[in-house]
């Protein structure tokens, strides 16, 4: 094995520097831990970005993909798959949708779901193409998807943007209706909880107010559910935190594969427009990462792997909100289940950041001024503990 120094000059000579990567050279995870090149061990509160809600190496998803691997691994969609068709039935049957597309990603299940829409358009409303997203959304990074994202930094060297996308005021239903023109908006396109805007929780009712109004206009109501979904914020898709909503249009990615890349767009049967030919992927819905997917899928269902998220997360919350009163700079401690924030009066995230990770606690700095907090689902209360402790010394030297 090379030396941390070895593997670093490899990345600097051959890989496009679009990251600011952290020391760790990860070798290996299991449960809530990673482990580096040298043997270090860190307490993983990442879980690869809100992708491992089963942990690291989770044997049900290991053993899939093991037994898969040794059938068969890819086919084209002309041809019937096992894998692809259970995972389909689990989605749909723990949601309120009815069809199933797999792709690769979260990028590519929103691209889906975009075009989804705006086939809708063309043939219900007079060729409607305008889809209205928020402001601090984050719908990934492709072409059109940084147009659906609400952040200038992640527009800014891109333009012009691609035309179709307008994006407003999260949690609030009046910037919509204002937007909104008859003959061109086809959808409203919204994250049940922003996680990369700085996990920004709406109101009680704003997403059954803005189904409301899609209803009436007879446009799709679209959730993106790549960070929310599989159990996250306490339900199977997070929108299910909210009483009385149901999408038309569901995004997934992240924890949807349990490590492997897998995304999906699914919808109601009533706006299923897609036909032969009109969308397409060589390796969506691809054996090997629907078999971890579906392993993954039906664990977390059989297991009831979202309430324990939604324990968890309380108890989490709880940790963190002691931390706010002993430190005035921590201004707010927001969140469902376990994707939650603590945000500050101080632009001080990165060297927090920092001095956890020196003390074995991986943390992501969503703000500068806020920490993003999204472990395994399936955390221990000890693994909490521990993490708070590290925190805590990592506050009281600021």
């Amino acid at each position: 094995m090379l030396s941390t120094s070895e593997y670093k000059k490899l990345e600097s000579k051959y890989y496009m520097q679009v990251v600011k990567r952290m020391p760790p050279v990860l070798i290996k995870g299991s449960g809530t831990y990673v482990y580096d090149n040298e043997n270090k061990s860190y307490l993983d509160f990442t879980a690869g970005w809100a992708v491992l809600n089963l942990g690291h190496s989770h044997s049900h998803v290991t053993n899939a993909i093991k037994e898969q691997a040794s059938k068969i691994l890819q086919m084209s969609n002309l041809f019937y798959t096992v894998p692809q068709l259970s995972l389909a039935k689990i989605i749909v049957e723990n949601s309120d949708i009815d069809r199933v597309f797999f792709c690769n990603s979260g990028a590519e299940a929103n691209e889906g779901g975009c075009k989804l829409a705006r086939k809708w358009g063309k043939k219900n409303l007079n060729g409607a193409y305008e889809i209205i997203t928020a402001l601090d959304s984050f719908h990934r990074r492709t072409q059109a998807m940084m147009a659906a994202t609400g952040q200038p930094h992640y527009q800014d060297n891109w333009r012009p943007l691609m035309p179709g996308f307008i994006n407003v005021k999260y949690n609030d239903l009046e910037a919509i209706k204002k937007v909104y023109k008859k003959n061109t908006t086809c959808a409203v396109l919204l994250e049940p909880v922003q996680g990369e805007g700085g996990v920004n929780v709406p109101n009680n009712d704003f997403l059954k107010s803005v189904m409301n109004f899609c209803r009436e206009k007879n446009i799709l109501f679209m959730i993106d559910e790549v960070q929310t979904g599989m159990g996250r914020l306490g339900t199977f898709f997070g929108y299910q935190r909210f009483k009385d909503v149901e999408p038309d249009v569901i995004t997934m990615g992240k924890a949807l594969g349990a490590g492997t890349p897998l995304g999906a767009f699914a919808s109601k049967e009533f706006c299923s427009v897609l036909e032969p030919g009109d969308h397409g992927s060589t390796f969506g819905g691809n054996a090997l990462t629907t078999a971890a997917g579906g392993a993954a899928a039906e664990f977390i269902v059989k297991n009831d792997i979202p309430s324990i998220a939604l324990n968890n997360g309380n108890y989490l919350k709880n940790k963190l909100e002691t931390l706010k009163e002993k430190y005035p700079f921590i201004s707010e401690i927001r969140g469902m289940g376990l994707l939650i924030g603590l945000e500050m009066t101080k632009d001080k995230s990165t060297e927090i950041i920092q001095k956890c990770l020196s003390k074995g606690l991986l943390l992501n700095a969503v703000r500068p001024n806020m920490i993003r907090f999204m472990p395994p689902l399936n955390v221990l209360k000890t693994e909490i503990d521990d993490a708070i402790d590290i925190l805590d010394s990592s506050l009281e030297t600021l």
